[in-house]
């Protein structure tokens, strides 16, 4: 299973998410569900986490959250495998318990955080399990809605201080009613079901966190930077080697001096780690493993020819104007973040 893509800095709000194995439970009975909030607890006040929702179904959990260290990664890789080894010793099993890693979604500010807190609330209510949400013992929502005693580890002062009303739990329970109707407005926001919040925002943490060689092994990552269309990096970089592409397509045969222009060209695309080799291909009429030999033969170039680097060189500035332009093509249809 492809990495999660983790951003991780301190003051970072994010919303988790994550699933039973093969959608399976991961509750068995009340029991297992004060455990996992016992080993919650122990987690925020470990990895000094705020904790500022959450809510428990049958086969997957939400938590909002956020880390006042860059430690995301390691709390809940602590806090997974913690509450498996429990679940598992108790019910005399083993293997995981969850669906891969968990997912985590990077949240910009307030705006965005009651919104979320009030969509979490919601799950139960979505799923069909109750009619009223405060029959579902089993999230934050009595705490914000009916000023139920909440554990300590429970911040909801965050949350609730963005209402602007005398009696916060009644303006909250408004609130969470009217949802509904603004529901829309999250996943009009939602970018690359990685960040939750507007263009600005994930311009920035594009520009501070990610890289001009992603790890291909990161789909998100490589789907940020990939919006760009491979067809339009390959005509700016050819006008910045000043070569015409049309050669290397138009004849089966073409000059030294050509061949080279592709090949560096080629290279250029398989370095930005942004397209695989058919997709590279496909822009040259070349099949999978020519790309992958004229790879290797510029890699040996490459280590030989100072020309050849600083050509290359000169194509790198295109890399960093592409990754500071405003993000583009986005998908229209953004995925929701939780399907019951």
């Amino acid at each position: 299973m492809a990495r999660q893509w983790r951003i991780e800095f301190e003051g970072a709000y994010y919303h988790i998410l994550s699933r039973g194995n093969e959608r399976r439970n991961i509750f068995r009975d009340n029991d297992d569900r004060v455990s996992f909030l016992d080993i919650l607890g122990k987690m925020a006040d470990r990895f000094e986490i705020e904790v500022f929702a959450y809510v428990l179904m049958d086969n997957h959990y939400h938590l909002l959250l956020k880390t006042n260290k860059p430690n995301i990664s390691k709390s809940m890789q602590w806090f997974g495998a913690t509450y498996t080894r429990r679940y598992n010793i108790k019910h005399k099993r083993s293997g995981h318990l969850f669906q891969g890693r968990f997912k985590n979604f990077l949240i910009e500010n307030d705006e965005y955080l009651i919104l979320l807190s009030c969509y979490i609330h919601r799950n139960p209510l979505r799923a069909g399990l109750v009619r009223r949400l405060v029959d579902y013992p089993w999230s934050s929502y009595p705490v914000y809605a009916y000023n139920k005693k909440p554990p300590e580890w429970l911040f909801t002062k965050p949350v609730l201080s963005l209402l602007d009303a005398e009696y916060k739990q009644k303006a909250y329970r408004k609130m969470v009613q009217n949802y509904s109707h603004e529901e829309k407005k999250i996943w009009e926001d939602f970018h690359y079901g990685l960040f939750l919040g507007s263009r600005n925002f994930v311009e920035r943490i594009k520009s501070k966190y990610l890289t001009e060689n992603p790890d291909v092994e990161i789909p998100q990552k490589r789907q940020v930077l990939r919006d760009t269309n491979p067809e339009t990096i390959l005509k700016k970089a050819a006008n910045i080697l000043k070569c015409d592409t049309d050669v290397f397509l138009q004849s089966s045969r073409i000059c030294a001096s050509d061949k080279l222009d592709r090949d560096i060209l080629i290279y250029f695309l398989w370095s930005t780690g942004w397209y695989n080799n058919r997709e590279i291909g496909n822009l040259f009429s070349l099949g999978y493993s020519s790309v992958s030999r004229r790879v290797t033969i510029m890699k040996s170039m490459l280590s030989k020819d100072n020309k050849i680097k600083k050509r290359l060189a000169a194509l790198k500035s295109l890399i960093n104007r592409l990754s500071e332009n405003v993000i583009s093509n986005e998908n229209k249809t953004q995925r929701k973040l939780c399907v019951n």
